[in-house]
């Protein structure tokens, strides 16, 4: 078992205690014991940790100077990544940072370089990638099964952070600048570092469309791989759920279709198209991604595996993620470096 403290029990803070408890209905965060709860909004979270069992405390330094504390999970707002990703490595302490793992290029490459440098591994809340039918996509891309990759489209849409308060971080511009791009947006961007490889250009815009969300709550853009494929991607963040990829090749094309959030119990339809007219359907049954990616990252740290996360893919999500912010701002494309 991983000694390991939480810091943020807002929503997803909540949800990640529940599924890495030991006695989780599906065993899945049986590598894990977290004792350590940290938070800076006591009334709103005590109660919480103490119903659980954790050792709660509002100063982070508490759980970094506890020997016993072998990793951290950090799930607060997202200018405060960069600042506890290095201190919880120059503690020793094996680091998972939800996303965004930073708000810019240089900020995710300070964050790497300190995992590098303490010699800890650095887990990323990326769990779209390890849901059966994108590992399949992925499978059928670099196996040239669908020829070559003319163009990508997907949408991450849902309502779980609707109406929330102005003032609440989840939905202001300093800490989730562009919409629903920390929220949904940066999910995608990781799927297509990974299948497709690293972005040349990308054309970025948001839109107001309920008054009550200054930021906004439409978010499309367009984009260039290296590779010379193209690609879209919208989310809005006031309706109900929906998740789509679409993969269109020389050969054939590939669509998942998801119906419920990673959070939640729900299937995953995969269909094919290698001649028109004619289309194979695949359903693949739930899984809780959430812990598969807790899983791989304590395979990492105990040595049994290496975490499926490259310090470039880590480091280019965030690039992508910062051209993203540029083009919404000017309006105009940002070429990547």
């Amino acid at each position: 078992m991983i000694s390991t403290a939480i810091v943020g029990l807002g929503w997803w803070g909540r949800h990640i205690v529940e599924t890495l408890s030991i006695d989780n209905k599906d065993g899945n965060g049986s590598q894990f014991n977290i004792t350590r709860a940290v938070d800076i909004d006591p009334d709103a979270t005590r109660e919480f940790a103490a119903e659980r069992g954790l050792d709660f405390s509002q100063d982070l330094g508490d759980s970094l100077d506890d020997d016993a504390i072998e990793a951290v999970i950090l799930t607060t707002p997202h200018t405060f990544h960069e600042k506890q990703v290095v201190a919880a490595a120059n503690a020793g302490k094996h680091v998972f940072c939800e996303k965004p793992l930073a708000l810019t290029r240089a900020s995710a490459e300070r964050a790497v370089a300190a995992c590098d440098q303490a010699g800890v591994v650095l887990g990323l809340g990326h769990e779209r990638r390890f849901e059966p039918a994108m590992l399949e996509i992925k499978r059928l891309v670099q196996s040239g099964e669908l020829g070559e990759i003319m163009h990508v489209e997907a949408n991450f849409s849902h309502d779980k952070l609707a109406n929330l308060p102005a003032d609440n971080w989840r939905v202001s511009k300093e800490e989730s600048p562009a919409a629903g791009m920390t929220a949904m947006g940066i999910h995608q961007t990781d799927i297509y570092l990974t299948m497709f490889g690293p972005v040349a250009e990308i054309h970025a815009q948001t839109a107001v469309r309920n008054p009550a969300n200054a930021n906004g709550d439409v978010l499309t853009f367009q984009l260039r791989f290296e590779s010379g494929a193209t690609g879209f991607f919208g989310c809005v963040m006031e309706t109900p759920l929906y998740m789509r990829l679409c993969v269109l090749g020389s050969k054939a094309w590939v669509e998942a279709r998801d119906y419920s959030h990673p959070s939640e119990d729900g299937p995953t339809d995969l269909f094919i198209s290698r001649a028109e007219g004619k289309i194979e359907k695949t359903t693949y049954d739930y899984i809780d991604t959430v812990a598969a990616n807790f899983n791989a990252w304590a395979d990492a740290i105990t040595g049994k595996a290496p975490y499926p996360f490259t310090n470039e893919e880590r480091i280019q999500n965030i690039a992508v993620f910062e051209a993203i912010c540029q083009s919404v701002e000017t309006g105009l494309p940002v070429k990547l470096k």
